[in-house]
């Protein structure tokens, strides 16, 4: 099997920076003919995904609004990693700040890229267990989240009917089936 070509940066542009992200034109050459051609890229922090399971087997997710649907979204628990924050601290982080709810156990289920064609960053996917709520949640200014426990069978259900439309969740989703076997 042939592997494409490691492309070449050739120049870089100056990011432009919007808080949560920065965008950078660039220009690349093609590895076959040595053209040069502009790319962009988005330049954002590792993001975190947690599913929240509570000692009692059920499911947390939020409700919140989202600019980019303009609409209420049914998601997980899930944020921007800080600078130098672990992956697992900022899932924890995020848990708690979002839900008010911490985990007993936390267990990573897998890595993807949100859109390497554009994106330099990575999400980074958790199992949260053995959840229990401490205090009210801290949400960060701008943040409106509704809590909702489900059952697995409402999880179902949902996933099914296509109530859960947030991509990176549906990922979390899939990587804890895979952990379980298929179930």
């Amino acid at each position: 099997m042939r592997h494409p070509r490691a492309w070449q940066r050739v120049a870089d542009g100056e990011p432009a920076d919007y808080g949560v992200l920065k965008v950078r034109r660039i220009r690349v050459e093609d590895p076959r003919d040595g053209s040069e051609h502009p790319r962009v890229l988005v330049e954002a922090p590792d993001w975190v995904n947690v599913i929240p399971v509570t000692r009692e087997g059920k499911l947390l997710l939020v409700r919140q609004f989202r600019f980019g649907v303009w609409a209420n979204t049914l998601e997980i628990p899930g944020g921007m990693a800080e600078p130098g924050e672990p992956p697992e601290g900022a899932a924890a982080r995020e848990l708690e700040e979002e839900t008010g709810y911490r985990a007993a156990e936390l267990v990573p289920l897998g890595v993807c890229h949100p859109n390497p064609a554009i994106q330099t960053n990575r999400t980074h996917s958790f199992l949260a267990l053995g959840c229990e709520r401490v205090h009210e949640g801290r949400q960060d200014p701008g943040e409106d989240i509704a809590l909702e426990l489900v059952t697995r069978d409402e999880l179902e259900r949902l996933l099914r009917e296509g109530a859960i439309t947030h991509a990176l969740v549906l990922v979390a989703f899939l990587f804890e089936r895979l952990r379980l076997g298929g179930r």
